[in-house]
């Protein structure tokens, strides 16, 4: 990972150290993988490292043997011992002594390894969905681990993980919970004053190490933003509280001013450290801010943002409004002040910029500028996601086979179940935000390609690469969502999203083979599979499916699919069929009896394998689509 802050430390200490490089010279033979370059290769060793050790993280430390069975896993390894940690000075010596005398013991662990791993992979699947219980036992478990006084989940460290708040904003939606709102809400607003959010030059930083969401791993990655994003759009249709989109557009300002290539790619991430320091780019001393802004501003600054003279890190201070509030009659002078602060700021040296643009990662994106431009009505965002959506096809996609990063003129890689799964749905939230039958006519192109490459047909899954890609020790069926949803998570959700789009019944039934596949699983532990739980939602509640027979260019089109646009409305697919497209009816057949009535523009609302009565006005479509809400 190249912007990993622990990845940089054991870099600088033993790996650019002479000592520890002879002694890998001289018995190993060394290879180093970027995680995001090759999250095949990741996966299946984190699997190893969590099975062995019980826990993982980056950086990741493998030793296998010759045909790639690992024997010793570990994290993060000193120079020399330390803290409890044994060091490579000293386990590297023992491993080579190990190898030369006892060989045979190393390849039995990695064989017992190489089993578990097999076996471990195996679903039973059942015949069972999952059921509603599993969202109240995930809805429990969240209020169980919630932190009332500071948002988040646990205690330290805390990770945003926004498909979790995407689960409680659709439990509260479905079962009128407000503790899920509340819980939502309370950390989103904890996780903005926090110094996890970047006050100065906006986007949120990779975790918080501590409780209060103040101190935060600062590298920012691309995902987590857009995934962020995505969460205070949502929370901002479900409640109307302009807070919520203005911090959304803040964090899409700060993705398309830092993270967007000039070929309209959007990069992965930017690094925690600059000149060598973690964090050192976004700290402040109050002399630094007075030199900038004044005695009077700068001291005002200082005093709603926390910057003071003892500091909150290391002897300087991290912005943050955990502790006051300024008034808001004050935020346009707030705002001037900032301006003049991230000018200044942009003078220092700025961390690395991972400069990679993956797949996954900017299907992501696409998502959340497709929700952000209808939510908003803006039409940047939009712009901004077409002009990704093109990159990708003309960049990433070689061969007739989409690759998993870009960089430097060179795409590389195939692409991963992950990536697929991300651009599906990316490519859903555009037709969903434009209406263009195009974006859904690629949705189910790219969908098809994803089930010849990944699909299982003994399992009833996706495998997490392709069977054209090179073949590793196994091939997970990852259903985990962990910081980014997993592959079949994705996958479940765009099938049961396509399947009522176009009634295409094969494609209900691969959603249905899913669920199946990892009911158990899930079912055991819902709280692990927020996004899992996002796609059984939708399958497990009648949602609304919309057409919409009328042309962009009449007013009661339009005032339509804004009305609907600016609502918190989950699980409700929408279409329009306009007098001139006839490829809507090639990809959703049954649209073709759909008429306009009168000659007006017309709504037809199904729910269940039925449709009620036409609806002829965009307030009157509003309450149908709205009337079961808490009370499915």
């Amino acid at each position: 990972m190249s912007t990993c802050h622990w990845c940089h430390v054991m870099e600088r200490e033993s790996f650019e150290d002479d000592e520890v490089a002879r002694l890998l010279n001289q018995y190993f033979v060394s290879i180093k993988v970027d995680r995001e370059e090759r999250p095949d290769i990741d996966t299946v060793y984190m699997n190893v490292c969590q099975g062995m050790t019980g826990h993982g993280g980056w950086p990741l430390t493998i030793i296998m043997t010759p045909d790639k069975k690992p024997f010793f896993a570990s994290t993060y390894l000193p120079k020399h011992d330390r803290s409890g940690l044994a060091g490579m000075m000293s386990i590297l010596p023992r491993i080579a002594e190990i190898w030369q005398t006892d060989k045979l013991s190393c390849y039995e662990v990695g064989n017992r390894i190489n089993d578990w791993l097999k076996q471990a992979g195996t679903l039973a699947p059942s015949h069972d969905k999952i059921k509603a219980d599993a969202f109240d036992k995930a809805f429990q478990y969240f209020a169980h681990v919630y932190d009332p006084e500071y948002g988040g989940f646990g205690n330290a460290p805390k990770f945003p993980t926004p498909h979790n708040l995407y689960f409680l904003l659709r439990y509260w939606y479905y079962t009128g919970e407000e503790l899920a709102l509340e819980m939502v809400e309370k950390t989103l607003q904890c996780m903005y004053k926090g110094g996890i959010y970047d006050h100065i030059g906006f986007g949120f930083a990779r975790y918080s190490t501590d409780r209060f969401w103040l101190v935060p791993h600062f590298e920012k990655m691309l995902y987590d933003n857009a995934l962020l994003a995505i969460a205070f759009v949502e929370t901002y249709q479900a409640t109307g509280k302009e807070l919520y989109a203005r911090i959304a557009r803040e964090v899409f300002a700060y993705l398309l001013r830092e993270m967007t290539s000039a070929e309209g790619g959007f990069y992965s991430a930017q690094d925690a450290d600059s000149e060598g320091e973690e964090g050192k780019f976004y700290l402040w001393t109050p002399a630094q801010v007075v030199e900038v802004l004044g005695d009077s501003a700068g001291m005002k600054f200082c005093s709603y943002y926390g910057i003071t003279p003892q500091g909150n890190f290391e002897g300087k201070s991290i912005p943050n409004l955990l502790n006051s509030e300024f008034p808001e009659e004050e935020r346009q002078q707030i705002e001037a002040m900032r301006l003049k602060l991230f000018d200044s700021r942009s003078q220092r040296v700025a961390p690395f910029k991972d400069d990679k643009i993956l797949l996954s990662w900017n299907g992501f994106m696409i998502a959340a500028l497709a929700l952000g431009g209808r939510a908003f009505n803006e039409p940047l965002y939009i712009e901004k996601a077409q002009a990704a959506l093109a990159f990708m096809e003309s960049h990433m996609r070689v061969g007739g086979r989409y690759m998993l990063r870009y960089r430097d003129g060179e795409a590389a890689h195939p692409a991963l179940a992950e990536d697929y799964a991300a651009l599906v749905w990316g490519l859903l939230e555009m037709h969903r935000s434009t209406l263009k039958p195009s974006y859904l006519q690629k949705a189910l192109q790219v969908n098809a390609e994803m089930v010849n490459l990944f699909w299982d047909e003994e399992q009833y899954a996706f495998l997490y690469y392709g069977k054209d890609s090179e073949q590793l020790l196994i091939n997970p069926r990852e259903v985990y969502d962990g910081a980014i949803p997993s592959p079949n998570s994705l996958a479940a959700r765009n099938l049961v999203w396509l399947g009522r789009l176009t009634g295409d019944q094969e494609i209900n039934r691969r959603a249905e083979m899913i669920f199946a596949a990892f009911s158990e699983q899930v079912s055991h532990n819902p709280w692990a599979h927020a996004y899992f739980l996002l796609a059984a939602m939708a399958n497990h509640y009648a949602g609304k499916d919309i057409i919409i027979r009328g042309d962009w260019h009449e007013q009661g089109t339009r005032e339509m699919i804004f009305r609907l646009n600016r609502a918190f409305v989950p699980d409700t697919t929408l279409a329009l069929k306009t007098d001139q497209d006839e490829l809507l009816s090639q990809l959703i057949p049954f649209s073709k009896a759909m008429h306009r009535v009168n000659g007006q523009v017309t709504a037809y609302v199904c729910e269940a394998f039925a449709c009620r009565e036409p609806v002829f006005s965009a307030e009157h479509l509003y309450q149908v689509v709205t009337s079961s809400q808490h009370e499915a």
